[in-house]
């Protein structure tokens, strides 16, 4: 794969979606650090559902902490692991109002102390709150980039590595973005749905498929 082609590659994916988001529902950098601490292990579906009804009772850290861990859990006991996820909400609220003014840190180092926030969790803040050039790697993002050869790895941090290396610099802060959408609805586990791709032509993968 080369720099030509990964070129071509994220001009197509900008010009069938100029302004790629996250299909997390979120109003300011809380509410997505939350939403994002929630997501791991569930789907976007299923957090938005309980944010909906979270988010207008509590949506800052101060209103969260007053909830508490019990409450905190009638709102997300419909998601995954929601019991550890409700103890690491409460005790990031409280490191947030300590710590930050109640303010979201833009760094990953300061991001990756808050309890139940990953690598990943903080590449996508950074990246959709603040429009950095974070690549968070999900296994979509993982299985786009080997299948593609656009940056093929063995491990989640080598392909985080190699896609902040290789993806050209005007797509740097959307490539995350379209890369997961890509996975999601395209280039999908199973199997990939080659014949409604719009870089098939360009895409490396060996074994492709026709269009059902």
């Amino acid at each position: 794969m080369n720099a030509d082609k990964r070129y071509q590659i994220f001009s197509r994916l900008q010009a069938e979606n100029p302004n790629p988001e996250t299909e997390l529902e979120y109003s300011n950098a809380f509410e997505l650090l939350i939403a994002v601490m929630l997501s791991a292990q569930a789907t976007d579906v299923s957090v938005n559902k309980a944010t909906r009804k979270l988010y207008p009772i509590a949506n800052t850290p101060e209103a969260i902490l007053a909830l508490g861990v019990d409450g905190v859990k009638q709102y997300i006991k419909t998601i995954g692991l929601f019991n550890t996820k409700a103890e690491n909400v409460i005790k990031t609220c409280r490191i947030l109002i300590e710590e930050h003014n109640s303010e979201v840190p833009q760094t990953r180092a300061e991001l990756e102390k808050l309890p139940g926030v990953g690598r990943k969790t903080a590449n996508v803040v950074l990246n959709t709150a603040f429009g950095q050039p974070a690549m968070a790697v999900d296994t979509h993002i993982f299985r786009v980039a080997n299948r593609t050869r656009i940056a093929p790895g063995k491990t989640v941090l080598e392909v985080e590595r190699k896609l902040l290396r290789h993806v050209p610099k005007p797509f740097l802060v959307d490539a995350h973005h379209w890369l997961i959408l890509h996975g999601r609805y395209v280039c999908t586990a199973r199997k990939p749905r080659c014949g409604a791709c719009v870089i098939e032509d360009l895409c490396e993968y060996k074994q492709k498929t026709e269009l059902e």
